[in-house]
């Protein structure tokens, strides 16, 4: 038999390889065989065209996979990033006299100053959008060869909207505007460049065929430029073409009709371009060996090309495959169901679970010897949790499109020194600097020290108001604690530490923001700046690494760029450095497993694994939606004859198809991302509606997503945190309590076992403001200060007293200058409803007691009780009194503090009778007020919760003997050794589940997903 030649019969050469085979395996196997006992040398004379340069690596894999014997690898090129001074280009004889192409970082640039200028935008950092839209207009006017793109101008007086005449305007001058501003720069565009490439590389071929032989391999030729290239390597003595995926057996009624949408799009463009007709395309031959699954491959690949036909051919779907199955009847086979053999779907509820039941599956084929498995996914997202997921067994799988700059140590590095810069007093940007695996802290281990003191004592809290702030608070925490009991010396030592930090601190940013005048820099300028932070923290290290090298290199253009960028502002640096790290990626390298891979669509057009699962087939995902833009509405890319924007659907449906032809597939579905419902692939949808239309349907894998749920679930649903009921010993239970406490241990007992008997204090988190609470607290004050003050009459500027110790007490909590702006109108409106309030309880004869604290001792079950309450305001008159509580939140109503899950105003009351204030007489309560402070609304509010009502005729004595009675029998019942310190015992009086000991209790474990089988404690 004699050996295949691609060369030999007449040209145009134009081959194809049938989607369901491994296309890059086929072609380097029909190369060999027709290198054939020849010297391997001879296979050096070949030239190979691939799409990319990730292509080129691949076939040179897939050549050293079929070969059995050492040969020297051809000059393999890719097409689409073709420079002049590497082959097939040779400056000499193509003479190329085009400028070097413009810096991509720096086009884009220039392009955003350039649409900021047409624009009348100030700075062209804010018009950084329209540049990128920009430059996608240009990329397709060059890369399409349109003719005459100054017709964009006529649109201005077309029956448009006014934003797309604007639009047709803003474009006419970047046409006119852009090719000046690259012949002052000495550049050429890289899109016009490119085709321009291309077009010189065709010309140059049809004038001077090559000698040697040249393959064109994988290539659809969207572009003209890359089409022409495609026919000339046909029409060459020595050239070929090998089509990706040409369906041959399409009937020529459906092929006459196929869209921009159909998978056959971009080859029948191709064809038709260059009136190369259907049938004269040949198919590749196919290796020996491998007709055993050609036939199911073949009915595979009919399967998904009817499937995907186009709209107006699928009335006939069912004449279709009526007719394959007649034609098929003599073979005893179902080619339906012969071509969903080896398909399966899986169908997860949300993006996690689909990472975990495809990391499974991938996992289980490495049990294969030799068997290898490839996901395929535009989503980077899903294949990010899939690469973590695979991290629990050690795997690491080949991820061709790499990781982004941003998931890196060193870029995010770089990206929160660019936060940090723009937020120097944030304590979580500052801690997360200190933090950062990268920084390096001068004499660790007492560093590490300082920065704990630092965190500790400086930055949990309200955000400083600068860095001296943080100072103050160090100095605070060196002072004796509230008992008097002096800070100890290995403290101090600590907090001496955390302050050399803090000057080291305030230098690195002084450096930084040394650039940067009313907050604005040249982008050059800030970009150093960003670049010496960096280095403070990390040192020359932060740039080792193939991350921080990538870093590196971006930094360093964007130094170069930045000038075309004009100032940017503080602000506005993280987001500009976050965007350009997150479109850097970068291959970290390292050991990955030889038999796992992870490739982006376009790759598994060419490239084919054992195992092939694609995931991400959601609407908006893959296929992705059109992309918005914002100068051309699609009437307008008619007139200037551009693609419609369907045309690249249509070639990730070729993505699709080329890699669900593969013999063993699965088609993952996600059911929910984030909080929204997907809608399922229409090519998913379309393969299941025709099979159910054939009364067949594909494989559902339920086991793999049992297995990957089980691995995740407890081992037994018992283990779930029941709810706690800790007993300790009597000698470590509570036996003195705040008024305020009892009311936590009445609805929550777990909190007070937590806070009094371990001795937990819940720890604020760094940055937390606290606003309600400090509110409160600061509100509290200035009315306490100015009863103090002024006990008996009131001064007449008394609401601007209130309003200016109000707003001291906040700026001095810590509140941020725009929360302050709000709090301003608040302070205004409850210190004048106060002040009138102040002036209404000013009565003669009234003894007036201001923050009094009083206690209660009571002997209770043989042993001693004490209670305490502090008093924000207790006033007497005639041997009667009323107790006032403030409250800038809600009061709880009368129902719940008759019930007796609020006691605070009636315990008060219970300590006041029985004498407990020092400084006060003994008194009967008359009245039980909150006083409600909002500031809005209704600015303030009187509520009087001890008066009876129809339904309840107790008085306000009787509901303080009654809520001393409650206490009592509470103490009684937690003497008890077996009384539990229980979890929310009464949630439903508890104004939501917001207690500092929930997560300590695991309430949502046991209340949320477990059953609560604990008796609810009757109060």
């Amino acid at each position: 038999m004699s050996r295949f030649d691609p060369f030999t019969l007449p040209g145009p050469r134009w081959w194809a390889v049938a989607a369901h085979r491994p296309f890059l395996r086929d072609v380097a196997a029909g190369l060999l065989d027709w290198l054939g006992p020849e010297p391997p040398e001879r296979l050096t004379d070949l030239l190979v065209l691939l799409p990319n340069r990730r292509a080129a690596r691949a076939f040179t894999a897939a050549l050293a996979e079929v070969s059995d014997r050492p040969v020297l690898l051809p000059q393999v090129r890719p097409l689409g990033d073709l420079e002049a001074d590497e082959p097939p280009f040779a400056p000499a004889a193509l003479e190329l006299d085009l400028p070097p192409p413009l810096d991509p970082l720096t086009r884009r640039f220039e392009l955003a100053a350039l649409a900021a200028r047409l624009m009348d935008q100030p700075a062209p950092v804010g018009a950084l959008a329209l540049g990128e839209a920009l430059g996608r207009f240009l990329d397709a006017v060059y890369l399409e060869e349109v003719e005459r793109p100054e017709r964009v101008v006529d649109l201005v007086e077309a029956d448009l909207a006014e934003h797309w005449r604007e639009a047709a305007r803003l474009l006419g001058g970047a046409l006119e505007l852009w090719p000046k501003r690259l012949a002052e720069l000495g550049a050429s565009d890289p899109s016009r460049r490119r085709a321009a490439l291309l077009r010189r590389l065709a010309a140059h071929w049809d004038a001077q065929p090559p000698a040697h032989p040249v393959i064109a391999a994988g290539s659809t030729g969207t572009l003209p430029a890359a089409a022409a290239v495609l026919a000339a390597v046909a029409r060459a003595p020595q050239g070929a073409v090998i089509l990706p995926g040409l369906d041959l057996d399409l009937p020529d009624a459906v092929w006459d009709q196929i869209e921009d949408q159909h998978p056959q799009a971009a080859l029948k463009t191709l064809l038709d371009r260059h009136e190369v007709a259907r049938a004269d395309v040949r198919n590749w031959p196919t290796p020996a060996g491998a007709e055993p699954e050609a036939r199911r491959g073949r009915a595979r690949q009919r399967l998904l090309n009817e499937a995907l036909r186009p709209a107006e051919a699928t009335d006939a779907w069912r004449g279709a495959i009526r007719d394959w199955r007649a034609r098929e009847a003599g073979s005893g086979r179902d080619p339906v169901e012969e071509g969903l053999a080896g398909l399966t779907v899986l169908i997860a509820r949300h993006e996690d679970e689909a990472a975990a039941a495809i990391a499974v599956k991938m996992r289980e084929t490495l049990e294969t010897p030799g068997l290898t498995c490839a996901l395929v996914t535009p989503d980077l997202e899903l294949s990010r949790r899939v690469v973590a997921r695979l991290g629990r067994w050690g795997v690491k799988p080949d991820v061709s499109a790499g990781v982004a700059l941003d998931q890196t140590p060193a870029g995010s590095l770089v990206e929160l020194a660019a936060r940090w810069l723009a937020e120097p007093l944030s304590p979580q940007l500052i801690l997360a600097a200190l933090k950062h695996p990268l920084t390096v802290l001068p004499g660790t281990p007492e560093a590490l020290e300082g920065r704990d003191a630092l965190e500790a004592a400086a930055l949990r809290g309200a955000p400083p108001r600068d860095l001296a702030d943080l100072r103050k608070r160090l100095q605070a925490a060196r002072q004796p604690d509230r008992r008097g009991r002096p800070t100890p010396d290995w403290k101090l030592a600590q907090l001496a530490r955390a302050g050399d930090l803090v000057t080291a601190l305030e230098a690195a940013l002084a450096a930084a923001r040394a650039p940067f005048v009313a907050d604005e820099a040249p982008a050059d300028s800030a970009t150093r700046a960003l670049v010496g932070l960096v280095e403070t923290l990390a040192g020359a290290e932060a740039w080792s690494g193939a991350d921080g090298e990538a870093a590196a290199a971006l930094l360093t253009r964007l130094i170069d760029a930045g000038p075309a960028l004009g100032p940017v502002g503080r602000a506005a640096l993280p987001a500009l450095v976050r965007e350009l790290l997150a479109a850097e990626p970068i291959r970290q390298g390292g050991a990955t497993h030889p038999r796992l891979r992870i490739l982006g669509a376009i790759e598994a057009r060419l490239v084919r694994a054992g195992v092939m699962i694609l995931a991400g087939l959601e609407e908006g995902v893959w296929p992705a939606g059109p992309q918005v833009d914002p100068f051309l509405s699609r009437a307008m890319r008619k007139a200037l004859s551009l693609p419609a924007p369907e045309r690249r659907l249509g070639q990730t449906a070729q993505d699709f198809v080329q890699a669900a032809a593969a013999p063993d597939v699965t088609l993952v579905h996600i059911e929910r991302r984030g909080t929204q419902p997907t809608v399922r692939s229409r090519w998913l949808w379309r393969l299941e509606m025709m099979a159910l239309g054939a009364n067949a349907a594909p494989a559902v894998d339920t086991a793999t997503l049992a297995l990957a749920r089980a691995l995740d679930a407890p081992a037994d649903a018992a283990q779930l945190a029941p709810r706690p009921a800790p007993r300790p010993p009597l000698a470590r239970r509570p036996t003195s309590l705040y008024v305020t406490a009892v009311e936590r241990w009445v609805r929550d007992p777990y909190a007070i076992y937590a806070r009094y008997i371990l001795g937990l204090e819940r720890l604020r988190r760094p940055g937390e403001a606290f606003a309600a609470a400090v509110r409160g607290d600061v509100v509290h004050a200035a009315i306490e200060r100015l009863a103090l003050e002024h006990p008996d009459t009131l001064p007449l500027d008394a609401a601007a007293r209130l309003e200016r110790d109000i707003l001291r007490g906040l700026v001095e909590a810590g509140f941020a200058p725009a929360a302050l702006a709000r709090e301003q109108v608040l302070a205004r409106a409850m210190a004048g409803w106060l002040a009138d309030f102040e002036a209404r309880r000013r009565r003669p004869g009234v003894i007036r007691a201001v923050e009094a604290q009083g206690t209660l001792t009571l002997d209770i079950a043989g042993a001693p009780f004490t209670l305490k309450a502090r008093a924000d305001r207790i006033e007497i008159a005639d041997g009667r009194a009323t107790v006032l509580d403030f409250k800038t939140g809600q009061e709880p109503n009368r129902k719940v503090v008759a019930a007796g899950f609020a006691p605070q105003l009636t315990l008060t009351a219970a300590i006041l009778q029985a004498g407990g204030f020092p400084d006060l007489p003994s008194a009967s309560p008359e009245a039980l007020t909150y006083v409600r402070l909002t500031g809005r609304g209704e600015i303030g509010k009187v509520v009087e919760v001890g008066a009876p009502t129809g339904k309840d005729p107790r008085t306000a004595e009787d509901l303080a003997a009654g809520a001393l009675d409650g206490l009592r029998h509470r103490v009684e019942v937690f003497r008890n050794p077996d009384t539990p310190y229980l979890s929310w015992t009464a949630p439903q009086f508890a104004r939501g589940l917001d207690g500092d000991y929930d997560v300590l209790a695991r309430v949502w474990e046991w209340r949320v997903v477990g059953e609560d089988s604990a008796t609810e404690e009757a109060s």
